[in-house]
């Protein structure tokens, strides 16, 4: 079957790729992983699979800090002798054996374990690959790829190979503590010309290492793309509103960016137990764009960025697309709000020569304001659709939403998200699927929210709560849950989540209007996996792995009775392909 893309009504699953199981995996999920979601995909009649951004990423491991806006996660590779023909069967086997990958638990990705074993491994690949040249050895067509790779994308992977030689030498991506010697554009491309002087081929090697696993990279991607065509499953990816301040991007090209500003989000009392979020938002330590010197430019940097992003997807979701319109900025960095936490706003200002947190360009406080940023909202989205051909667009507009923003999305035809448990009719009462609008999203949660599990029984347990604000809120969210469920009773007591009101809620999910519908692949099975708790920096964050294989999925019990389940609902609802 052929990609083609419509407005018909779709199903999709969310899983990051880390942590998709296969029986052979290394310890992460990778490409084969993916490969293998797709044909289950195919079979269970889902019509997309979504996936978090693959971008590669710096020590903290969050898809949404990437550390280049073009350049992809090596851990996400495949690194068996099938996929990589110049890895020997026997170091293959020989390296695993000594990193003991079979006595490695599944429940969490170990990445200082999984990053070291996959970096050997592509050593000895790129070695054997460009160091030997042995005649007759079949590799002559690899070698003669890899390198016209590195030609065709020498503007970005040039820049990207050597922040990441440069990398390895400082201990990581924090470019503005690097030594003196190469701590800017300047002085590494200085560096790099004395180093090509004095070890010509060793550096040679190091740079040609990471241009090797980006081949391999943009390879294996594209390869899963035509896979998930051929059997008739889109691929949706994510692009952050930002990138890691610590990036390529910024360090070779900082005037792109406003250095001035992180992005963030305004204070939301939501988050209970972070008493910075309360007061003063979420600060994600992103830079800025200066937007009148990217269009200036032509918007060259974002033209690329979505090439290479629909390179692999056929659908993409745009994280914050409230930031084109405006977007909450701090005037400090992350690492300093531990002070800025007990001052006042007063306070905080004096310490940054009269700037506080704010919106940017303007707040929606006035009609002249909510015009500019509509105005500029406008201008961007449309450049977005515009580099983006023949790709579908989706935004999550959650959070902080003015009223403008919906409907300009709806008039961009860019469904917006309904989180199912939010939608207030303006009376009390859930929006019932079947009226959420064509052009929408529907969804219990994203990767940053509880699993619907948890969701409920947390739930459950604040109906209970002595703070009053704390048992109402409960209390609504329960009864839109099961309101849009056709769930009884709807004022309680509520009983635990059980295999029924878990199927009645995705039944629900199914049936609504929306052009797509989509859950996590944990709340199929009621799992209480969890991949990331917002702004929080912890260990935990971007490493939760499924509980079994993708293949016991499918054949054991109970997760095969779900399957089936869910394609026969599929089916019911119309989002099954006929």
């Amino acid at each position: 079957m052929s990609e083609t893309l419509s407005a018909a009504r779709r199903a999709g699953v969310l899983c990051p790729v880390f942590a998709l199981r296969t029986g052979e995996d290394l310890g992460i999920g990778d490409t084969e992983a993916v490969r293998g979601l797709i044909d289950w995909a195919a079979e269970t009649g889902l019509g997309f699979v979504q996936f978090l951004p693959i971008n590669a990423t710096g020590r903290d491991n969050s898809p949404y800090n990437a550390i280049s806006s073009v350049a992809l996660e090596p851990l996400t590779l495949d690194v068996s002798p099938a996929a990589v023909p110049e890895l020997a069967p026997e170091e293959f086997t020989g390296v695993c054996a000594r990193h003991r990958v079979a006595s490695w638990p599944g429940e969490v990705v170990d990445y200082p374990a999984v990053r070291a074993l996959k970096s050997e491994l592509l050593d000895l690949a790129h070695g054997r690959l460009v160091g030997g040249r042995m005649a007759g050895d079949g590799l002559d067509d690899r070698r003669a790829a890899l390198a016209a790779f590195r030609v065709a994308e020498a503007e970005w992977l040039d820049e990207f190979c050597l922040f990441s030689v440069l990398m390895e030498r400082a201990g990581g991506e924090d470019w503005p503590n690097w030594p003196e010697e190469f701590n800017t554009a300047e002085k590494a491309w200085a560096w790099l010309e004395a180093e090509r002087a004095a070890r010509p081929e060793a550096v040679e090697q190091e740079l040609s290492r990471v241009a090797y696993a980006q081949w391999l990279c943009a390879g294996q991607w594209e390869a899963v793309r035509a896979h998930a065509a051929a059997r008739g499953v889109a691929m949706m990816g994510d692009v952050p509103f930002g990138v890691s301040w610590c990036s390529a991007d910024v360090f070779f090209h900082p005037e792109e960016f406003d250095l001035d500003w992180c992005g963030g989000a305004p204070p939301e009392r939501y988050f209970k137990d972070d008493p910075f979020v309360r007061k003063w938002g979420q600060n994600w330590g992103i830079p800025l764009y200066d937007w009148d010197r990217m269009a200036a430019g032509g918007f060259r940097w974002w033209g690329r960025r979505l090439r290479k992003l629909t390179a692999v997807f056929s659908i993409f979701r745009i994280d914050h697309v409230l930031g084109f319109y405006r977007i909450y900025g701090f005037p400090w960095r992350p690492v300093a709000n531990d002070d800025f936490l007990p001052l006042s706003g007063e306070e905080a200002a004096a310490r940054c020569g009269g700037r506080r947190p704010q919106f940017l360009r303007h707040d929606d406080a006035t009609a002249e304001n909510r015009a500019a940023n509509l105005g500029q909202g406008d201008r961007l989205l449309r450049l977005v659709l515009e580099a983006a051909p023949g790709a579908e667009v989706v935004a999550e507009d959650l959070g902080t939403v003015p009223e403008y923003v919906r409907p300009h999305l709806a008039s961009l035809d860019i469904p917006g998200f309904r989180i199912c448990q939010w939608e207030d009719d303006g009376h009390g009462h859930a929006v019932q699927g079947a009226a959420y609008p064509e052009c929408s999203f529907a969804t219990f949660g994203t990767h940053d929210h509880e699993p619907l599990r948890t969701l409920w029984e947390r739930l459950r347990g604040e109906v209970e709560a002595e703070d009053e604000a704390t048992r109402e809120a409960a209390a609504r969210q329960l009864k839109f849950l099961c309101q849009f469920g056709w769930l009884h009773p709807e004022l309680g007591p509520y009983p635990p989540l059980d295999d029924g009101i878990r199927r009645a809620l995705l039944a629900a999910l199914f049936h609504s209007r929306s052009r797509f519908a989509a859950f996590t692949l944990p709340d199929l099975f009621g799992a209480e996996i969890r991949f990331n708790v917002p702004g929080v920096a912890a260990d935990h964050n971007w490493s939760a792995r499924l509980p079994m294989t993708l293949a016991e999925m499918q054949a054991e019990s109970p997760w095969r009775e779900e399957c089936a389940w869910l394609a026969a609902v599929l089916r019911e609802s119309g989002r099954a392909p006929t």
